[in-house]
């Protein structure tokens, strides 16, 4: 058979200049969220299938790479079910591999803890624009703080890395889950329904608010629900303030404190924030993994027309491991997309040191090359960032090949010195 040259179908190989980015923005994660008390872990990039399969995961979970059993533990001839052969697979995120993690190493653990963690994770999607079957995750998560305090720091850690990464004008959409279901219930929909409506709201940025009644309409809900429910919505386009209206409009179907709650945070983070972005609440919000118990929130850059991050609040998934809930708060930056538009618009690493080419001519006498090398060490320990190869027949093709890569300055090393 044959060798393949191409990556496996929605995954890619990384070229340097690339990686120079990529190396660079997960420098500024890291420094950034250590100055707010985040600490790194690492957890495997397999997990047991039935963490995997857990039902928190939502569409996620139709898109595992799922690993066969080993050695005697796989019978192809006596398997009936998947679950015969299959008992791992490759993580779809973050935040799975860290419940177990913490599940199991929490008396080790401060309280709260505060995570960073940073690895590749995969999903058998269809690839599109910033959106690969592999992909890298940066996510921070605090664990064991119950206060709205959790929301504001991930919040303001995430915001002040964009803004150190040169991203402004984005805003941060803000809702609260209890919400949606508060807004459900006022428009009489069945609560074992819930999920199903949520489904079609999610969509109502590409349908619009006609699409989202004509699918509520096509799934069998009643057309006085449905009036009902996009009222509100119609409702909120008027409002200045559509938080305190919508609080008035579901009354008693929405618990006072959990406006006055999701309402702090916005004003605690627009009051403290270092980046150049807007809170925005929008109750269309409502992010597809059912683990969510609470506030949810995504990043909306303008430049790329979609999320490029998001989080939230998922009180419940520690006690599906433990038997005992632990609040639990996180937010995902979307690395792949920002690395994405940084190439996109041409960006320069800021304060990059020189980067220098010494191009040597074949057979170089050793005492010369001694003093090439002597040379390129002293360059090296003022700082520069010395490459040293052998200079090719075509000098004018390698210059540009180099440049590419961030060379700007060359020196030349001949046999017989240049006089």
């Amino acid at each position: 058979m044959a060798l393949s040259k191409k990556p496996v179908t929605g995954m890619k190989d990384i070229l340097p200049a690339e990686m120079q980015i990529r190396d660079y923005v997960i420098s500024v994660i890291k420094e950034t969220y250590a100055q707010f008390g985040f600490t790194g872990i690492e957890t495997p990039c397999v997990e047991a299938i039935s963490n995997l399969t857990n039902k928190q995961g939502g569409d996620n979970e139709k898109l595992i790479f799922k690993i066969l059993k080993r050695g005697e533990k796989l019978n192809l001839e006596t398997a009936k079910e998947e679950i015969d052969l299959v008992d791992g697979g490759l993580r779809y995120d973050l935040t799975v591999p860290l419940v177990r993690f913490y599940s199991n190493n929490s008396a080790s653990l401060p309280s709260p803890f505060k995570a960073l963690q940073i690895g590749p994770v995969w999903r058998a999607d269809r690839p599109q624009r910033g959106r690969y079957r592999q992909f890298y995750q940066c996510d921070i998560d605090i664990l064991g703080e119950p206060t709205n305090l959790a929301e504001i720091e991930l919040i303001l850690a995430t915001t002040t890395t964009l803004g150190k990464l040169g991203f402004k004008g984005f805003e941060i959409r803000i809702n609260e889950r209890r919400i949606l279901k508060a807004m459900a219930a006022y428009s009489g929909f069945p609560e074992e329904s819930y999920d199903s409506v949520f489904i079609t709201l999610d969509k109502m940025d590409k349908i619009g608010l006609e699409g989202v009644k004509a699918e509520l309409l096509e799934n069998g809900f009643s057309a006085d629900s449905v009036e009902k429910y996009l009222a509100l919505f119609q409702g909120l386009q008027e409002q200045e303030n559509g938080l305190e209206w919508l609080a008035a409009a579901l009354g008693d179907f929405l618990d006072q404190d959990i406006k006055d709650n999701l309402a702090e945070i916005i004003t605690s983070v627009e009051a403290t924030k270092a980046a150049e972005f807007k809170m925005v609440f929008d109750p269309t919000l409502v992010r597809g993994m059912s683990y969510y118990t609470g506030t949810i929130f995504e990043i909306a850059i303008p430049q790329f027309g979609g999320s490029c991050g998001g989080g939230g609040r998922y009180d419940k998934m520690v006690g599906k491991f433990t038997g005992n809930d632990v609040p639990a708060c996180g937010f995902s930056i979307g690395f792949e997309r920002i690395v994405l538009l940084l190439l996109e618009n041409g960006f320069q690493i800021p304060g990059a040191k020189e980067k220098v080419a010494y191009l040597l001519e074949k057979g170089l006498p050793t005492d010369r090359l001694c003093e090439v090398m002597n040379e390129a060490k002293a360059a090296r320990e003022a700082g520069q960032q010395v490459l040293i190869a052998r200079m090719n027949k075509n000098k004018k093709f390698q210059k540009e090949q180099l440049q590419k890569e961030g060379y700007v300055n060359f020196k030349e090393f001949y046999k017989t010195p240049l006089q």
